[in-house]
C-alpha cells in the first residue's frame, strides 16, 4: 500500500533517529539509502535538504509510505535466509514506483504563448527509509521516501492533485513489481486474487491471522535489536494456529486477467493512463516489472504516451477494453514481443463477412 503524508517540516528526526535495528544484517547498510543524491542518512542537516518548498508555500515535501503486502512482510520473519532477498525485492519495486510518479505525476505548469502545459519535472534528490515492524512489532517491510514540494529548476510547488491523483497506480505497479521481484530473487512465488487480495504460494493463512497488523491501540514506537525481534517473533509463532494455504491459480500461456482488467473500468465516464495503469498491474495476477507494463501500454494506446498530471486524455471504456480483440485473440500476453503480435493479429475475416451480410439484409428489410 502507498500512503502520502504532507511535510510542513523539515524535523526529520523521526527518520534519522529510528536505526532499525530489526532488519540489522539482512539489509544492505543502515535504514537510509538515496534514490538519487548522497548524504549522511544519519544526519538530520542532509537529509532535511531533500525537503525543498518555497516562500509563498507552507508545503515543504512529501512522505511516500511503501508498505508491502502482509503474506509479504511475514516471509521477512519466518524465512530468515531470503529476508535479504525479499528487502532487496522490496526495494527494487520502491525505486520503479518512484520513477512512475517523477515521470507522470511530478508536473511543472508551462505556460508560454497562451497555452497550459504539464511539463514533467524531477526531484533533485530523494532519500529512503527501510524498516521491518509496526508499532506493535509485528513484521511490516516499509519504506518511507522523501521527496521535496518543489522540483528541480521550478519557481513554485509541484501540482499536489497530480501527486494524489497517480497514487493508485503507483501503488499497483509497486505492488506488481514486488510480486515479480520476488519470484526473480527468491523461491516464493506471490500472487493477486481476483478480489484483490495479495497472497504468497504455499504460506499458511494463519500467519496472516498471527499478525494481523490491526489494533485499537496505535502503540509505543520502540527500537529492538535483531536478536531482540527474532525472539519475539520465534514466541509469537508459539500461538500460530494453521489454517492452511489457498489454492494457488493455475499458470497458462497468459497470466492476466482480462475479467478483471475489463472490470476495473465498469462505471467510468472515461478512461485515462493511470486507470489503465492500475487495472494493468492488478491483472497481472504474478506480476510484471513497472517497465514492461508501462512499455506495453504504450504500445496499445499511442495516443496516451505523453498523458500526465491530472489533465490527461481519456478513452472510451470500449476502446480501453479492447473486448473484440480479446475475443478473437484471446488474453494479452505480457511479453512486449509476443504483445506486439497479438495487438496486430488481423480479426476473423468470416465473422466481419457475416456481420456484413446480416447488415446488408438489415437494411434491405427495411
Amino acid at each position: 500500500m502507498l500512503r502520502i503524508f504532507t511535510r510542513r517540516s523539515r524535523d526529520v528526526s523521526y527518520f534519522t533517529g529510528d536505526r532499525a535495528l530489526e532488519l540489522d544484517g539482512v539489509r544492505d547498510g543502515g535504514p537510509g539509502w538515496w534514490l538519487r543524491g548522497s548524504g549522511d542518512c544519519v544526519s538530520a542537516s542532509d537529509v532535511a535538504h531533500v525537503l525543498t518548498g518555497t516562500e509563498r508555500s507552507a508545503v515543504k515535501g512529501y512522505d511516500l509510505v511503501f508498505a508491502a503486502p502482509r503474506p509479504i512482510s511475514i516471509l521477512v520473519a519466518i524465512a530468515p535466509e531470503h529476508a535479504r532477498a525479499v528487502i532487496d525485492a522490496h526495494r527494487a519495486s520502491v525505486a520503479a514506483s518512484v520513477d512512475y510518479l517523477e515521470d507522470r505525476a511530478l508536473v511543472v505548469r508551462d505556460r508560454r504563448g497562451g497555452l497550459d502545459r504539464d511539463e514533467r519535472g524531477r526531484w533533485s534528490e530523494i532519500v529512503s527509509f527501510t524498516h521491518g515492524v509496526n508499532r506493535h512489532a509485528e513484521p511490516h517491510l516499509h519504506d518511507h521516501v522523501l521527496v521535496g514540494a518543489r522540483a528541480e529548476h521550478a519557481r513554485s510547488v509541484l501540482d499536489s492533485r497530480a501527486l494524489f491523483a497517480h497514487a493508485r497506480s503507483a501503488d499497483a505497479l509497486y505492488r506488481s513489481t514486488l510480486r515479480h521481484e520476488l519470484a526473480q530473487r527468491t523461491p516464493w512465488t506471490a500472487w493477486r486474487s481476483f478480489e484483490g487480495t495479495e497472497h504468497v504460494a504455499g504460506l499458511d493463512e494463519g500467519y496472516r491471522a498471527l499478525w494481523a497488523g490491526h489494533s485499537a491501540e496505535r502503540g509505543v514506537k520502540t527500537q529492538r535489536g535483531r536478536d531482540e525481534i527474532v525472539a519475539l517473533w520465534q514466541s509469537d509463532r508459539t500461538r500460530f494456529q494453521s489454517i492452511g494455504a489457498l489454492v494457488v491459480p493455475q499458470r497458462g500461456a497468459s497470466d492476466f486477467d482480462e475479467h478483471s482488467f475489463a472490470g476495473a473500468f465498469e462505471g467510468s465516464a472515461g478512461v485515462t493512463r493511470r486507470h489503465i495503469v492500475i487495472a494493468w498491474a492488478n491483472a497481472a495476477r504474478f506480476g510484471q516489472n513497472a517497465a514492461s507494463i508501462l512499455g506495453s501500454i504504450d504500445d496499445l494506446y499511442p495516443e496516451l504516451r505523453h498523458s500526465r498530471g491530472v489533465r490527461e486524455v481519456s478513452l472510451s471504456i470500449e476502446r480501453a477494453r479492447m473486448t473484440r480483440h480479446v475475443r478473437e485473440a484471446g488474453p494479452r500476453p505480457l511479453e512486449r514481443s509476443e504483445l506486439r503480435q497479438w495487438s496486430h493479429a488481423p480479426l476473423d475475416r468470416s465473422d466481419r463477412s457475416d456481420r456484413s451480410d446480416r447488415s446488408a439484409r438489415t437494411e434491405r428489410s427495411r
